[in-house]
């Protein structure tokens, strides 16, 4: 039988085709009207190289998924293998036993009473369900108006409009208005910028100022990362998501821990709940759950909130084709395997006291104002004075971010994230394999870097 070979492209014609067809995520399209698009073409260990043969280290992990390392055919394969025995059927109704074996085994690794798992394509699509979850589980339990959400500031939960309603990022959620009603938000923990008046613990107060402002008898749930993407990667204070939990329990409010990054070793655990000693009632999660070696997600609940749906004629009125498909869920279960015989957990709790005093070597450069973050989940903050933590205006950022080190970062060979959603940052996220020599790669660029960009906003000392 005749076969047809996919067409070799060259690295012109792949320009041309993506200009001409391509539409990407989150991209100024126009920007590539007079530029070269990026295009990734190989990935082996914590690099990638593009049509060009311009190698790069990706201290992204992809994005913040990629973590046990490119180029594992061995993971990939796991799902090749599972398609000869069955290459999809659907959780509609109908279970099959790789979804089976996973659901199992991630309830072996959640926190507590985590044990029943839904799931989903990806991230947004997890927290949708869960915020869906949330609804129904209240009203089969006496409570329909409980339908309002609490989640932070500048915190992004996702794309899709019920997750855009809890994401706190002004101008991700303004082109799309009216949204989903119910989104309320509260300060977040940048302790970096906390008030001096301020307490800590005064930020997990705001939440039940909140719940009492809207009425404990409208709101839901409550929704967290264990450490905020948006905004540069801010930590909690300590007791902070106790005093959450506290909360929740006294208002009949549900704490969704949004683990689409912070889950399956990023922070160093399998889950940030267990990092910061907090337990949930659901957990949203995808990116490293397939280390992105296959699109998935899941809500993984508790026995509580799936009680109600356990009886007589109930069930949760939600679905997604691919939620659970047998090769996504045979590549998962690949992926954990690697974790646990490679020591991926070992690798990230043994270096990130490492990676932590590697930034914070940096910090004698008069641009960087702050490092923080845990595990393999860290962020520089840029600022124009160091002693009064001054930050730059809009004009500043935009040259600063997408005029100078977004390109120069790309260009000396460092993938990672520019970023101001928040104040102006340098987001860092290696792939969970990564070590000492490699945060030295990440450090070698990084430094004549930001001193340039230090003289070039011509800070004092620079």
């Amino acid at each position: 039988m005749a076969t047809t070979q996919p067409a070799v492209r060259t690295g012109e014609e792949l320009q041309e085709l993506a200009k001409r067809h391509l539409w990407l995520h989150f991209a100024r399209m126009g920007s590539y009207k007079d530029a070269d698009m990026p295009i990734i073409v190989r990935g082996e260990g914590c690099h990638v190289w593009d049509e060009k043969g311009n190698k790069y280290f990706d201290g992204l992990s992809a994005l913040f998924c990629v973590n046990i390392g490119h180029g594992r055919a061995d993971v990939a394969q796991a799902g090749a293998d599972q398609a000869k025995e069955l290459g999809f059927f659907t959780n509609w109704t109908y279970a099959h036993p790789p979804s089976i074996e996973l659901a199992a085994r991630i309830a072996s690794l959640a926190p507590g009473d985590l044990n029943r798992v839904f799931f989903t394509s990806g991230g947004s699509e997890a927290v949708e369900s869960a915020l869906k979850l949330s609804r129904q589980y209240h009203k089969l339990t006496g409570n329909p108006n409980k339908t309002k959400v609490i989640a932070r500031e500048i915190a992004y939960h996702g794309t899709t409009l019920g997750a855009l309603s809890a994401t706190g990022i002004p101008n991700l959620r303004e082109p799309f208005e009216p949204l989903t009603p119910g989104g309320c938000h509260v300060p977040n923990t940048n302790l970096y910028r906390l008030p001096e008046h301020m307490d800590p613990m005064d930020l997990a107060e705001a939440v039940a100022h909140r719940i009492e402002f809207e009425g404990p008898d409208t709101v839901g749930a409550v929704i967290m990362e264990p450490v905020q993407n948006a905004g540069g990667c801010f930590t909690p204070p300590e007791g902070y998501f106790q005093r959450i939990r506290e909360i929740c329990d006294h208002y009949n409010v549900l704490m969704i821990s949004d683990e689409v990054i912070c889950s399956w070793g990023r922070l160093g655990e399998y889950f940030g709940a267990e990092k910061y000693n907090y337990q949930p009632d659901m957990i949203t999660t995808a990116k490293g759950i397939t280390s992105a070696y296959a699109p998935m997600g899941a809500v993984i609940a508790s026995d509580r909130i799936a009680e109600p749906f356990l009886e007589g004629n109930a069930s949760f009125l939600h679905g997604l084709t691919f939620g659970g498909h047998p090769m996504a869920a045979a590549i998962a279960l690949a992926n954990l395997d690697v974790f646990e015989d490679e020591n991926i957990l070992d690798n990230v709790r043994k270096n990130e006291p490492v990676l932590r005093a590697a930034l914070e070597g940096l910090m004698d450069i008069p641009i960087v104002g702050d490092v923080r973050g845990a595990g393999y989940f860290m962020a520089v903050e840029l600022v124009r004075d160091q002693k009064t933590k001054e930050t730059f205006n809009d004009e500043e950022c935009e040259d600063l971010l997408r005029g100078f080190l977004s390109p120069e970062l790309y260009r000396r060979g460092l993938i990672c994230r520019a970023d101001d959603r928040g104040d102006p940052v340098i987001q860092l996220s290696p792939p969970l394999i990564a070590g000492p020599d490699e945060f030295a790669e990440i450090v070698g660029i990084l430094r004549p870097l930001l001193e340039e960009a230090s003289a070039r906003m011509k800070l004092i000392g620079s």
